[in-house]
């Protein structure tokens, strides 16, 4: 049996991938927490987040629980997904200003009346409290580098040899699949969507969660959708 809300990211071609053939199940079985993350790289949102913006109020709209993130954090790193070269990196000052900016703008396509409709949080309450060496010791040892260097968001990056890729950049991976993690264990968030340029993170973050309840079988989940890009195919 299709899921309703997955029927509607059909008919409105916002579908581009799933990380499982039964979501239609896992959609159906209860409402579920889904979250798209927004880094505030700047003190706006564009075109190119249309399609997540609205895949995330029609979640809404079918009785599931939107979590909008805001990256306050993951702004400080730099998404390398679909970018030719490194993004300058913000000042925590300047990251915070267009955080704001951002959250102002997402509240007005969601019911923000309750946490049972939804949530708005930002990662920067959690990931600048992160100590190095614990989560390295913690979640560093559950992630293959072999793995991480077959994403297309770091191989395309490691053939450019002018450019590459730095190890800031790399750490991106990481982080935001740490953010599912502590979704999942403290919001009950158990799907991710994002645009396609943002499924090997999302990947990360599903995989994640599957090694640390290896032995519970609880499961995280994952719907990617086509990019809106201008008429030169490059991401906005």
């Amino acid at each position: 049996m299709n899921n309703s809300f997955l029927e509607e990211l059909r008919w409105r071609g916002f579908l581009e991938a799933t990380t499982s053939d039964d979501l239609d199940a896992f959609l159906s079985e209860a409402p579920r927490t889904i979250y798209v993350g927004f880094d505030p790289t700047a003190d706006s949102l564009h075109l190119g987040n249309l399609i997540p913006v609205m895949g995330l109020a029609h979640a809404q709209r079918h009785g599931h629980r939107p979590l909008v993130l805001v990256g306050g954090g993951t702004a400080l790193i730099g998404d390398p997904s679909g970018k030719s070269n490194e993004r300058p990196l913000l000042t925590k000052e300047k990251a915070d200003e267009n955080a704001l900016a951002i959250r102002a703008q997402l509240s007005r396509f969601f019911d923000l009346s309750s946490e049972e409709k939804a949530l708005m949080l930002n990662n920067s309450d959690w990931l600048l409290e992160l100590k190095l060496l614990d989560f390295l010791r913690a979640f560093g040892k559950l992630f293959s580098v072999n793995e991480m260097i077959k994403r297309d968001s770091v191989r395309t990056r490691l053939e450019e040899r002018d450019q590459g890729i730095s190890y800031t950049e790399f750490s991106y991976m990481l982080m935001q699949a740490y953010d599912f993690f502590h979704l999942f264990m403290h919001h009950n968030c158990t799907i991710q969507m994002g645009g396609s340029d943002q499924w090997g993170n999302i990947l990360s973050g599903k995989e994640l969660i599957r090694r640390v309840f290896l032995q519970t079988g609880k499961r995280a989940e994952g719907i990617t959708f086509p990019l809106l890009t201008p008429s030169t195919g490059r991401k906005y």
